[in-house]
């Protein structure tokens, strides 16, 4: 069985805002997606918020952990060089049925990549 790693993080909130400014947006239940190209071709970057919205910080990495969980699984294997995505949680992003978020994201990212790719 192979070891899946995780794709890069953003970390700094200018890189936050850098890809909020450019972004397409894509809303689902469990989580809403930004998505953009960068300018060079590095591996895909993705970075994931919860807002105080959410709950208290149980709740608040719960979330992301289960977003960060499903990106890991779903973005492994696939060609995303020089894509940076950042995945903000819902209210329902703790509740949702792993499999469903999982199944949500991947659409959603071939979605992204499609409308991309026609503009």
């Amino acid at each position: 069985m192979a070891i899946l790693t995780p794709p890069e993080t953003l970390k700094r909130r200018a890189n936050f805002l850098r890809v909020a400014a450019t972004a397409q947006k894509f809303a689902r239940p469990g989580f809403v997606m930004q998505f953009t190209r960068s300018t060079n071709s590095a591996p895909v970057k993705v970075g994931y918020t919860a807002t105080r919205k959410l709950g208290g910080a149980v709740t608040r990495n719960r979330a992301k952990r289960r977003l960060r969980e499903a990106a890991r699984l779903t973005l492994a294997g696939q060609d995303l060089a020089g894509i940076e995505l950042v995945l903000i949680c819902r209210q329902d992003t703790a509740t949702v049925d792993f499999s469903q978020l999982c199944a949500s994201l991947d659409s959603t990212l071939r979605a992204a990549r499609r409308h991309n790719s026609t503009s």
